[in-house]
């Protein structure tokens, strides 16, 4: 029966974790399957690999395949490397002493360069959050400088609005209403208009 090592998916749709798993070849991928022997979460600041490193190691010495996933997944922990120097015992290129002794030597090394990629990857993870927070920021500021902006415009348009409509108090010294009636005109008493004296007649007409 062909055995392979992969991966079996849970949890929710956005949030999927693995399980580790060696299962039939021919079984659905996230069917049924023989044995479980780790997980993996991707959702972590660094991705966690859970691993029960002997089973994995029985099962490949027994013949099971990894997929491409999983075999990085060993490769990462030095199981294929063990696997590696394990055949070379057993083909007598060393001993089980010599084959110890390189992958303790490799676990060591490997183990400086895990901290320093988790390292490097937190410190990244953590400037991009900040960088994130940081633009956020200035957009909520921008925003309500904005929004303080309308309101100051809003209400200066408004005060200006009441200024506008607002009655003018009477002047102090409006004038009063002309308390003087028209002036009646006084009539202009007639003098009697002197007849003039009649012509006497003239002395020769007497005569006459």
């Amino acid at each position: 029966m062909a055995v392979k090592i992969r991966l079996a998916r849970r949890g929710r749709k956005k949030l999927a974790m693995y399980d580790v798993v060696v299962a039939d070849a021919r079984a659905p991928r996230d069917g049924r399957f023989i044995e479980k022997i780790g997980t993996y979460n991707p959702n972590a600041p660094v991705a966690a690999i859970e691993l029960n490193n002997e089973k994995a190691f029985q099962w490949l010495m027994n013949g099971a395949q990894p997929t491409d996933t999983v075999k990085a997944m060993l490769s990462y922990r030095g199981i294929l490397y063990r696997k590696h120097l394990q055949i070379g015992v057993i083909k007598g290129a060393l001993t089980q002493e010599e084959a110890d002794k390189k992958l303790e030597a490799w676990t060591k090394e490997k183990g400086v360069q895990i901290e320093g990629k988790e390292k490097e990857l937190a410190d990244k993870k953590a400037a991009d959050k900040q960088a994130r927070l940081d633009a956020e920021t200035k957009v909520n500021e921008a925003r309500a400088e904005s929004i303080r902006k309308r309101q100051e415009d809003a209400e200066a348009a408004l005060k200006a609005e009441e200024e506008a409509n607002k009655p003018q108090p009477e002047a102090a010294a409006e004038e009063a209403p002309s308390a003087e009636a028209p002036a009646e005109e006084t009539p202009k008493a007639e003098t009697p208009t002197e007849e003039a004296p009649k012509e006497e007649p003239s002395e020769e007409k007497k005569e006459d």
